[in-house]
């Protein structure tokens, strides 16, 4: 059985498709070589290979100038990528600067804050020692008015019970020529 499929096999070939002479018209394979050079001839004869050629060329210098082109946009691409992230840290480093300098200022306010609230309490401390100050040398003041008051009323009552008409008199004429004794 193995014989006969190889035999049928070996026996399928196209060479024994074809009968008679190969150089006949009769002969099938003869008459398709013939077309396959007459087509390559026209395809010659019209310069197709140098066309198809050129349009492979013009196609590959397309490629090559996208393909330079998509180049030169990936280096401005990483450029500019370059450029932008160089600013965010110029950006993020001024911005760390000013925190820190806010935070400066914010503690140098703070301790001068604490500084003038200092001095204004000792300013109020010392405005209210001064009050009470002066309000016991008024209170003072008027505690020896009113005491030489009185004290003046009671001599002035004792000595009118004590002094008689002739000596009061003898007293304001004495007072009299001592204050004359001084003006002149």
């Amino acid at each position: 059985m193995k014989k006969l499929i190889t035999l049928l096999t070996v026996s399928a070939s196209p060479a024994a498709a074809a009968t008679g002479p190969f150089f006949s018209l009769g002969n099938t394979d003869f008459i398709v070589l013939m077309a396959f050079i007459v087509f390559v001839g026209v395809l010659f004869y019209f310069k197709v290979p140098s066309l198809i050629g050129g349009m492979l060329d013009k196609r590959a210098e397309g490629i090559q100038s996208d393909l330079e082109e998509a180049r030169a946009l990936r280096e401005e691409a990483q450029a500019l990528l370059a450029s932008y992230e160089r600013k965010q840290r110029e950006v993020q480093e001024q911005s760390d600067r000013i925190v820190a300098n806010a935070k400066e200022e914010a503690a140098r306010a703070a301790a001068q804050a604490k500084e003038d609230l200092k001095v204004s309490i000792e300013r109020r401390i010392r405005a209210a020692e001064e009050q009470i100050a002066s309000a016991e040398a008024g209170a003072m003041k008027e505690v020896r008015d009113r005491a030489i008051t009185v004290a003046v009323a009671a001599a002035r009552d004792y000595i009118a019970s004590q002094l008689t008409a002739a000596q009061s008199n003898a007293l304001i004429d004495d007072s009299i020529a001592q204050v004359k004794a001084k003006l002149h």
